[in-house]
């Protein structure tokens, strides 16, 4: 059984989270112009990965606390098939972000706007946050979440439990702890 005592992260914060894109500029418009991150940092770089050289663009896309989505796209065809299989659609696959209420609705809007549509966006009312998900031009999906305004209480009711609820699932009882909706 693991120690349950308060940890203490080991890392201060993600530094970044890295996908591969089969058009950089299908990528940028979609997370600089629509979602509202700004492109931070683009390297062309060529290296020596996995017996062979190769050559891609590495984009990045920064968050306010320093951290950035990544993506790359390779030179060559070959290196795009081996690394960038394309994603399935699933909603338990994706990155989530938190954002402002008056922030996701201007993103709601954009993609509306842009012509963004379900499946590719829906919002779910989760009680302790408000989500909105939005498919890239990759497959992926983004998650934009809105804090519920008792969240501080409602994660320490949740922290408080954390280990139990969850031998309590493992064990078979599927019964929901989610009584904020």
């Amino acid at each position: 059984m693991s120690d349950r005592r308060a940890a203490v992260p080991t890392a201060a914060r993600l530094h970044h989270n890295a996908y591969v894109t089969r058009d950089q500029e299908a990528t940028r418009h979609f997370y600089e112009d629509i979602i509202g991150l700004p492109l931070v940092a683009t390297w062309c770089e060529a290296d020596e990965l996995f017996g062979a050289e190769r050559v891609y663009c590495h984009t990045f896309f920064g968050l306010a606390d320093g951290s950035a989505l990544a993506f790359f796209q390779f030179a060559e065809e070959s290196d795009q098939e081996q690394f960038g299989p394309p994603m399935p659609f699933t909603p338990f696959t994706h990155i989530a972000l938190k954002v402002g209420a008056a922030e996701q609705a201007a993103v709601e809007q954009r993609l509306a706007e842009a012509g963004y549509e379900a499946p590719a966006t829906f919002v779910l009312e989760h009680g302790y946050c408000r989500s909105l998900y939005a498919t890239d031009p990759n497959g992926l999906i983004v998650e934009l979440t809105v804090d519920h305004p008792d969240l501080e209480q409602i994660n320490a009711t949740r922290l408080a439990r954390a280990h139990e609820e969850l031998q309590r699932w493992l064990a078979g009882d599927h019964t929901s702890n989610n009584t904020y909706r």
